[in-house]
């Protein structure tokens, strides 16, 4: 997409989290360089989510090292946010089902300009800043592959009439608005058939060939060559609740 910054290098030893009864993710290792594609995949409850969060500066790791685009965690966790974004993250980020598409985007738009802009962009005269969100929307949907006029309402579509793609597509959207260097979506593939899970995939990749990093939680990872895979699998056996026990110590973001 258009704008898009060098993605973020994702380099990580040893990584994990610990919450009051144990860890939710242990001794996970990455390197992945910018515009990676990286597949987090493992079974529910194997700190998936978790490690989405502490890979995007939103969770506190409790061992080991990583850096996002060179930036350490956790010293510089303000930082790491500020260069990435959340797609669908279940309890943290999710689209709002009593919406409409429309609605979301000029949420997006408006909190992109009240906490995404530079200084000087606050003194642009107000039809710059209106054409510049117009353009930074419309680039964000292409790059997602949301046709907002193809929607049965258009705009007005409400996000509980949308399709499972079409929400993946839209949460994307918005989280694109903004030109991060790195990309993060949860449950990349719950719920969706094999055709439109192909999709996702495509989509995802054609992401990361654009030079943004992608970060996605997967159920079962995409074909070999496609991603990087991370598995989180080895960690359920250790701490089965030990997710839910990071989240609720640390707090959600």
């Amino acid at each position: 997409m258009d704008g898009t910054p060098h993605g973020a290098a994702i380099a990580a030893a040893g990584l994990g989290v610990r919450g009051p009864r144990g860890w939710a993710f242990r001794a996970v290792d990455i390197d992945a360089p910018p515009g990676s594609f990286v597949a987090v995949e493992g079974p529910s409850g194997s700190g998936r989510t978790c490690l989405l969060l502490t890979l995007t500066g939103r969770m506190r790791p409790s061992a080991g090292h990583a850096e996002i685009a060179g930036l350490a965690l956790p010293r510089r966790m303000a930082a790491v946010r500020r260069v990435s974004a959340l797609a669908h993250v279940p309890g943290v980020a999710e689209l709002d089902p009593s919406l409409t598409v429309g609605e979301h985007l000029r949420e997006r738009a408006l909190l992109q300009r009240r906490f995404g802009a530079s200084p000087g962009a606050l003194f642009r005269p107000e039809a710059e800043k209106a054409a510049r969100e117009a353009a930074r929307t419309e680039a964000a949907l292409a790059a997602a592959g949301l046709e907002v006029s193809a929607l049965p309402k258009g705009a007005g579509t409400a996000v509980r009439d949308l399709g499972r793609l079409e929400a993946l597509r839209l949460s994307l959207a918005l989280a694109l608005v903004g030109s991060p260097r790195l990309v993060a979506v949860d449950d990349t593939d719950l719920k969706l058939t094999a055709a439109e899970r192909e999709q996702a995939w495509a989509l995802l990749r054609s992401l990361a060939g654009a030079g943004t990093t992608v970060l996605a939680v997967c159920a079962e990872a995409p074909p070999p060559g496609d991603a990087l895979v991370v598995s989180t699998a080895r960690t359920l056996s250790q701490a089965p609740k030990g997710a839910a026990d990071a989240l609720a110590e640390i707090g959600r973001p």
